[in-house]
């Protein structure tokens, strides 16, 4: 069966290649006899204008090489040929080409020569004297284009032949081997014989547990690559050879680097020693983790090997910024010994007091004046833990309030009203500047900070001294700024003064009974608030502190 077929195909191919070489030599047979024509009368034009021009004497000057040039008198006698004498030529009057151009100004011939195996192409024009010229070419027959192109031909024949051969040799057995045909990825799809059928029913059951398996991996790679984009924290997985496989978005803004390219290098991100000791000993299969410090901030890097079958084939990396973290408890550490400080020195005193008094050292007169000194520290105690407590529930955003739109000017007279024993003591004035201005706030939380500006104020202030509550607003914001005329801050102290447990002049607070907390209070205040607070201060001047709420 295979050589039957193969012998059709032959035989199809064989006559399909002969019948396209004849045709092609008929079309390009076509194509060259119209090229000549078009070429002889092109040329024909050409040698008119020269004879217009010079006479027969611009005929001598031609070779002829081309086409063959003839000169013909209005009565037929050959005046000038190019390739033959004129005066031996017969009379031209009787030809076709010559009798056409004679009445219409310019005429065609064809003259085949069976002997030759040739035809000869004539074109004729009239010149202005009328007498004739005509310009003549030939061309080879098509049996003679074969004769001359005979062995071009036969080694093209060979070369299709023996390519038709081996197509046929191939297409055959395809048509005999149907199993190669076979389609694999949809083998439900295949017309086949019966006994092929049940391995066809297999492999469409695989086939489609495969694609199964792959939508579920595509789909949870999705997931993870979902998940991974908005985690915080960054993630990167490298190969044994430190090349990143994968990252996410947080890695690179960690290291403030952008993405890198595929197959980059993880030392891209970070050059240093303690980095790089991380990966290796990462790649060595250990595990372990460090703080890397990254342009002010605190990275906590850790490393993970990957193992498999005991080989170490990568690392993963996670690494979380803990800068804010690492300055919470670094401030929780100082807010802790502040405040046992704090607590101790009152303590100390109660107790030494207590003490002389319980052992009988004090006069009788004097046990008065020493209670006063132990109800003095215990009431310092009362206020520092209060301040404490206080603190605490505005970090933990622990404090129970209720929003309400609040006068802010009501405000400001209960604050003085509650300072203004105290204002006497000092001799320090106090005043209110400015219009009714409502704010959605919490009011309890605004009073204490409110209170705690101004106690600073009138504590810090001189005798005769004023303390001034300004209340303004615009567009975006109301202003609440309290202006006093005291001992003003130190530049060096004011990006500092609103830190726990810190006073500018500590004899100066123990005196008159600071905690260090007051401005502090009045930080997590504003911020519990959503405002900003500012100050601005010169020594020996006074201080100005600013509080802004931005409008709803």
């Amino acid at each position: 069966m295979t050589k039957k077929i193969f012998k059709s195909i032959m035989a199809v191919c064989t006559v399909v290649l002969v019948l396209g070489l004849a045709f092609v030599m008929g079309i390009l047979y076509r194509y060259f006899g119209r090229q000549i024509s078009t070429e002889l009368e092109k040329e024909a034009s050409y040698v008119a204008q020269g004879i217009e021009l010079s006479g027969v004497e611009y005929l001598e000057k031609l070779n002829g090489k081309n086409a063959r040039i003839t000169l013909i008198d209005q009565d037929g006698s050959v005046l000038y040929d190019s390739q033959a004498e004129a005066s031996s030529m017969e009379n031209h009057g009787d030809r076709e080409e010559v009798e056409e151009a004679a009445e219409t100004g310019k005429g065609e011939a064809v003259r085949m020569s069976e002997t030759l195996s040739e035809k000869t192409i004539y074109y004729a024009l009239r010149l202005e004297d009328g007498r004739i010229l005509r310009v003549s070419s030939t061309q080879y027959s098509v049996l003679a284009l074969v004769y001359q192109l005979i062995v071009p031909v036969l080694w093209i024949l060979l070369l299709m032949i023996i390519l038709s051969g081996a197509f046929a040799f191939r297409l055959s057995k395809k048509v005999v081997e149907p199993v190669n045909n076979l389609d694999l990825e949809h083998p439900e799809e295949n017309e086949v014989y019966e006994e092929v059928a049940p391995l066809l029913s297999r492999m469409y059951k695989q086939n489609r547990e495969i694609k199964n398996q792959i939508d579920t991996a595509r789909r949870q790679q999705e997931e993870f690559s979902i998940i991974t984009e908005n985690m915080q924290e960054g993630l990167v997985v490298i190969d044994r050879y430190t090349m990143i496989l994968s990252g996410n978005s947080s890695v690179w803004k960690l290291f403030h680097v952008n993405e890198p390219k595929s197959g980059e290098s993880v030392y891209v991100l970070n050059r240093s020693e303690e980095f790089q000791s991380i990966i290796a000993k990462a790649l060595a299969g250990k595990h372990n983790e460090a703080v890397l410090k990254v342009d002010g901030s605190d990275i906590h890097v850790v490393a993970n090997p990957v193992m498999r079958e005991n080989q170490v084939e990568g690392a993963v990396l996670l690494l979380v910024n803990v800068t804010e973290k690492l300055e919470r408890e670094k401030l929780r550490r100082e807010f802790s010994a502040n405040v046992s400080h704090e607590l101790k020195t009152p303590l100390t005193s109660i107790s030494g007091f207590a003490e002389i008094i319980q052992d009988g050292y004090v006069k009788e007169e004097d046990i008065r004046a020493f209670a006063g000194r132990i109800y003095k520290e215990a009431q310092r105690l009362i206020t520092l833990v209060e301040d404490v407590i206080r603190i605490s529930q505005l970090d933990e955003g622990e404090v129970p309030y209720e929003w309400t739109e609040t006068d802010l000017y009501e405000t400001a007279k209960n604050v003085f009203g509650i300072l203004s024993e105290a204002a006497k003591k000092q001799d320090v004035h106090l005043y209110i500047e400015g219009d009714r201005i409502k704010l959605h706030t919490v009011p309890n939380i605004l009073e204490e900070v409110l209170f705690n500006i101004c106690d600073n104020a009138i504590k810090y202030n001189k005798q005769g001294g004023s303390v001034c509550i300004r209340l303004t607003e615009n567009e975006d914001n109301v202003c609440i700024s309290v202006q006093d005329n005291g001992v003003g801050i130190p530049k060096e102290d004011q990006s500092r003064v609103f830190e726990r447990f810190y006073r500018v002049d500590k004899s100066h607070s123990k005196e008159i009974g600071g905690t260090g907390l007051g401005l502090s209070i009045v930080k997590h205040g504003v911020s519990f608030l959503g405002g900003e607070v500012e100050l601005e201060s010169t020594p020996g001047q006074g201080t100005e502190v600013s509080v802004k709420f931005p409008k709803e």
